[in-house]
């Protein structure tokens, strides 16, 4: 039997959700109040208590939802086979999810929110993102947490650029193949010396 009750709370969560990242998009992460989160989608911000314990909490089930996004946009690399195409390939897509929504961007990979932390559970899902970069890095050739760690810090800088510096452009994203290529060679010449990458 279909429990009609959990279905209606379920479907307010996702329009509370779905409210909350409209107004973070417009007024930025900090400028979310839980008091204009429940003026639209039409209660009285005591009863937005029922759903979300704190601001905190509507944060944290943001960071989880697009934590699930940022995986299943993973899921849409089709991987060719040859390593450098297949970093391309990669790093693309990483960028092109963070420049389509900054704010989640924002809220998943940096640290905009004062005193947020995402909570175990979400974080997890994050972590599990990060896994599956470590397991197609690792199915392409390319193993060592140095490894992982310089990529996600060439593709983040490179969304950080394009984010800031030229919104709606690609004066940044115009360079990830270069920054590909820079960095195979990089970890290619680590790799054949007998290095950790």
């Amino acid at each position: 039997m279909r429990d009609r009750k959990a279905e209606r709370h379920q479907s307010t969560k996702a329009e509370i959700l779905g409210v909350a990242w409209e107004i973070a998009r417009a007024e930025g992460l900090a400028g979310l109040t839980l008091r204009d989160v429940a003026h639209r989608v039409g209660m009285r911000p005591p009863s937005l208590y029922s759903y979300f314990a704190s601001k905190d909490a509507v944060y944290d089930a943001m960071f989880a939802q697009g934590s699930r996004e940022f995986l299943e946009w993973q899921a849409k690399v089709e991987l060719t086979g040859d390593t450098l195409t297949d970093l391309k390939l990669i790093a693309r897509y990483f960028v092109d999810f963070c420049t389509e929504n900054p704010t989640r961007y924002q809220l998943l990979f940096q640290r905009t929110v004062p005193g947020f932390e995402p909570s175990a559970e979400s974080f997890a899902v994050s972590v599990e993102g990060l896994e599956e970069l470590r397991r197609t890095l690792a199915g392409i050739g390319i193993t060592g947490p140095e490894a992982l760690d310089l990529l996600t810090a060439l593709v983040t800088g490179l969304t950080d650029q394009q984010i800031s510096n030229d919104p709606g452009g690609d004066r940044w994203i115009r360079l990830i193949d270069q920054a590909m290529e820079m960095y195979f060679a990089h970890v290619s010449k680590r790799m054949k010396a007998g290095d950790e990458p």
